[in-house]
């Protein structure tokens, strides 16, 4: 008799830079999700999926659940919370190299009221980053948070049990069919990815406040006038006060090339050709408080 085929949805939640987006990556095995050490990296829910022989368990990738103080804010959570009520199986992620605090306490004050129906896991997350002793005393303090379906520490570092957290979000999968191709690593348009690639290499090394400040949107992407191995990509960064768009620069544009730079290789490698990259940075006055400007940039 043949074993059954499990197939569904699985999200990982936490409070901003608690590691979801790196632990999507070690379970897809590629980058789907960017990963950055600024909170509120993640802007949209970037489905990333894992095949086996026995399931395929499709991980969507959402932003940290946190209190809001712009518009952006409010609809980064509204996509938490509609992601939340469509998955099969939820795993809250705490670092092991921080203490439990406020904002994890609110997430599983929000996450009880959907344990009945969802099963949520408690994952102790940057298991590299602390002695044995420490993860085991965070595991203890997670499970006086709320009550979870299981526990566990993992690494997306250095792998460390990122294969048992895999069994354990596939066993709570319904028992169905594959949900996409073989070989298909996430649903996602390469346009929203290249966008974010850009963004990713945009907040290496910035201040704090520039994070929540930069969209990048992708005006065309096309194949290079008389050559079929280069794609051209050309691509808008949007920040909200003209100070900022100087950061953004650098001195005769010097850090602007370095961005440019290392979003090629990675759009490159996502690509799998070379690729022309233009880039251009524009002031958007106060956008992410501004409705109509949130719509146009694609919130």
């Amino acid at each position: 008799m043949t074993p059954e085929h499990r197939s569904g949805f699985a999200c990982f939640v936490g409070r901003p830079n608690a590691g979801k987006s790196t632990l999507t990556n070690a379970l897809v095995g590629t980058k789907i999700a960017i990963t950055s050490s600024k909170p509120q990296t993640t802007r949209h829910a970037i489905r990333g999926i894992v095949h086996r022989e026995d399931a395929q368990l499709v991980l969507v990738d959402t932003p940290g659940l946190h209190r809001p103080r712009t518009v952006l804010g409010e609809r980064l959570n509204d996509l938490v919370y509609a992601t939340w009520s469509e998955v099969d199986v939820v795993g809250f992620c705490v670092p092991a190299n921080e203490k439990i605090g406020p904002g994890d306490r609110f997430i599983a004050t929000e996450l009880a009221k959907i344990a009945r129906r969802t099963p949520v896991l408690g994952v102790v997350t940057k298991t590299d980053l602390v002695p044995p002793e420490r993860v085991a005393e965070q595991l203890m303090a997670l499970e006086k948070v709320m009550e979870f379906a299981d526990l566990v520490p993992v690494s997306a570092v250095d792998g460390f049990q990122v294969g048992t957290l895999t069994d354990l979000l596939v066993r709570r999968l319904p028992e169905g069919p594959q949900l996409y191709p073989d070989g298909d690593l996430t649903d996602e348009p390469e346009q929203t990815l290249v966008a974010e690639l850009i963004r990713e290499a945009a907040l290496e090394g910035v201040h704090d406040e520039l994070p929540h400040s930069i969209a990048v949107t992708i005006e065309e992407m096309l194949p290079h006038e008389g050559r079929d191995d280069m794609i051209d990509v050309h691509a808008q960064l949007y920040v909200e006060r003209p100070s900022q768009k100087g950061i953004i620069l650098g001195h005769k544009g010097e850090r602007l090339k370095k961005v440019g730079a290392q979003a090629r290789g990675h759009i490159e490698a996502l690509l799998g050709s070379k690729v022309y990259l233009d880039l251009h940075v524009k002031v958007a006055k106060d956008w992410q408080r501004d409705p109509k400007q949130l719509r146009r940039l694609g919130f």
